[in-house]
């Protein structure tokens, strides 16, 4: 690497697939309940998203753990192979999380999940290739690996010390190639970094990502029915009352950060309807 690129500041940009940020992926709890997530799209597609066996759902910190990989796979301007490589301790203080034992354990436990759970679409997801939705599985991740470090890197491990291996790890992953296909068609929608992780609930960040979604459209007002939104996000609540009280502060963090101008519940011929402006 030359010292021009050592030199280079982190990019505050993400990319992301448009097409898979309208479609639930992440459970906004990272419970282990519903063995599959399940969702049919307004023109009929249907989406699912399976996870391997013995395991659960992605959930609030895999959430966390795609946005920052795809912030470092444009950082990297997205390599052709899909490849990036990262020490885990780098990764989890971009992130802005503690790095220890536990936290070491969980992100090489959303690295997997990212690998091995299979999203199933049949014309639910789009293929900005072909300009169709298209009915494939895919995985976020093709590929992981994670090595210890080197032993030149030993001067490290004190900041490990709850660690049972007593050494970091360092991670080679590689993004699937129908991700990086609809990244490199231009069917992106995109986030600011640092602003996602400023947002401390994960149902404000996913709100995020789905308004971000919809910045390809020329409406300023973005209006969804209370409990499509609740499919979309995904929220196990279904009551309008209750999605209203969980909605309510991400609304706040929104406004407060300065993504949307006003986050209203509009009830209208007995339904109820979440309205953003941007």
């Amino acid at each position: 690497m030359s010292s021009a690129s050592r030199r280079r500041p982190p990019s505050r940009t993400v990319l992301l697939d448009r097409a898979l940020e309208a479609l639930p992926l992440f459970r906004l709890s990272d419970s282990s309940e519903d063995s599959v997530a399940a969702f049919t799209t307004d023109s009929g597609g249907r989406w699912r998203v399976l996870p391997a066996p013995d395991d659960r759902l992605p959930g609030t910190f895999d959430q966390d753990v795609y946005v920052e990989l795809m912030r470092r796979y444009h950082e990297a301007e997205q390599p052709a192979d899909g490849a990036i490589t990262f020490t885990l301790h780098a990764f989890l203080r971009s992130m802005g999380r503690r790095v220890d034992g536990r936290t070491y354990e969980q992100l090489r436990g959303a690295l997997g999940r990212l690998e091995r759970t299979v999203l199933e679409s049949d014309g639910a997801w789009l293929d900005a290739r072909a300009t169709r939705p298209a009915s494939t599985r895919f995985t976020l991740l093709s590929a992981v690996a994670i090595d210890r470090r080197r032993l030149t890197d030993r001067e490290q491990l004190a900041l490990f010390p709850a660690l049972a291996s007593n050494e970091p790890g360092e991670a080679r992953i590689v993004v699937a190639a129908p991700v990086r296909a609809n990244i490199a068609a231009g069917h992106t929608s995109t986030l600011v970094a640092p602003t996602y992780f400023q947002l401390s609930s994960p149902v404000a960040r996913r709100l995020y990502r789905l308004l971000a979604a919809f910045r390809g459209d020329s409406k300023e007002l973005v209006r969804l029915p209370l409990e499509r939104l609740a499919e979309m996000l995904p929220l196990s609540q279904r009551y309008p009352s209750h999605l209203q009280r969980v909605l309510q502060p991400a609304h706040e963090m929104l406004i407060a950060a300065g993504l949307v101008r006003r986050a209203d519940f509009v009830h209208e011929s007995r339904v109820w309807t979440a309205e953003y402006q941007r």
